[in-house]
């Protein structure tokens, strides 16, 4: 039997994990830790271990997994900015899940924005206090907006289906554009300049980060509807801050921040918050924070875990994996 170390559980990881591991003939000790230096000696005797966007595998990392015998990272999402794969490379193979349900994602980046330019979250509150008024509560249509989808990936394409559908007007920038397909690309100045609305679906690297920052704010239209549910580290929170207060930033959708990993996913309401900067994005009226929720459906969940088991009998059992990152050679 093969024996994982699954890292940074949560209560809706088990179930499906549980399913296809039976199935699959593995055996996963579920940790609430998060993989880091301090705990990486609790995989120990693994064949491999499972990680998910806020663990820490750096060079130490890799080491002391590669020191107590453990094989592979299995990481259970598409993103891998939280690994270094150059260290990782020739020392132990890292798989991933490229594609899990990219309507998912997509799906919540629209909910996010009707909410905000609806006023529907104000709503709530308001009706709930029995305050029926409707004053500050003017948004306005999609049909006919022109929205900048950065990153056409299988999560870009999906939400660029959806926008269409509500009759918006589709800029796209990606370092590598699909070939033979009907969407409108442009340059990135030029989509910062003509979008009403800007999504982020790119991944992290070297040259996305802070893609959104002080000086690319100020070619922005006045009062463009900003969201992302990427990663956080491609927005300079402080230039975000700063264009929120200006008014040159119109409202804020974030389902990621920049400094998450030890906030999201944990119940802090019981904590003062520590971090001002989250705090300030907070108390707002015109930003939204979900804490990193986009994957989070039933039908993702079901279709991570599946290709996360393949992924890790496919390495384990045959010695190859079609989604590996890096492998040992």
């Amino acid at each position: 039997m093969i024996k994982i170390a699954f890292f940074d559980t949560k209560p809706y990881d088990v179930a499906n994990f549980e399913r296809f591991g039976k199935e699959a003939d593995i055996k996963f000790k579920f940790l609430e830790s998060k993989l880091n230096e301090d705990t990486v000696d609790l995989a120990a005797g693994y064949d491999g271990v499972c990680v998910f966007v806020n663990d820490t595998v750096n060079s130490a990392v890799i080491d002391g997994l590669v020191s107590r015998g453990v094989k592979m990272i299995a990481l259970r999402c598409a993103g891998y900015n939280n690994v270094d794969l150059s260290y990782a490379k020739g020392k132990i193979t890292v798989v991933h899940v490229p594609a899990y349900s990219p309507h998912t994602v997509a799906e919540h980046a629209i909910a996010m924005l009707l909410t905000s330019v609806r006023r529907i979250h104000k709503a709530y509150i308001r009706t709930r206090d029995f305050n029926f008024s409707l004053n500050g509560m003017t948004g306005f249509e999609l049909n006919g907006k022109t929205v900048g989808v950065i990153g056409t990936g299988r999560i870009g394409q999906a939400f660029i289906n959806i926008c269409r559908g509500f009759g918006m007007n589709v800029l796209a920038y990606d370092k590598f554009p699909l070939k033979d397909s009907d969407i409108s690309y442009c340059e990135l100045d030029e989509l910062f300049a003509k979008s009403d609305i800007i999504s982020f679906h790119c991944p992290l690297t070297s040259d996305t980060y802070h893609m959104l920052n002080e000086t690319t704010i100020q070619s922005l239209k006045k009062g463009v509807v900003i969201i992302n549910t990427s990663r956080g580290a491609l927005i300079d929170t402080d230039a975000l801050l700063d264009g929120i207060r200006s008014r040159q930033i119109g409202a804020v959708c974030l389902d990621v921040y920049e400094e998450e990993s030890d906030i999201f996913f944990e119940d802090n309401s019981g904590h003062i918050l520590d971090d001002e900067k989250l705090a300030r994005l907070l108390f707002m009226p015109n930003v939204i924070v979900t804490s990193h929720q986009a994957f989070l459906t039933e039908e993702a969940l079901s279709s991570i875990a599946q290709v996360t088991t393949d992924n890790i009998v496919s390495f384990l059992s045959l010695g190859e994996c079609k989604n590996e990152l890096v492998c040992k050679k």
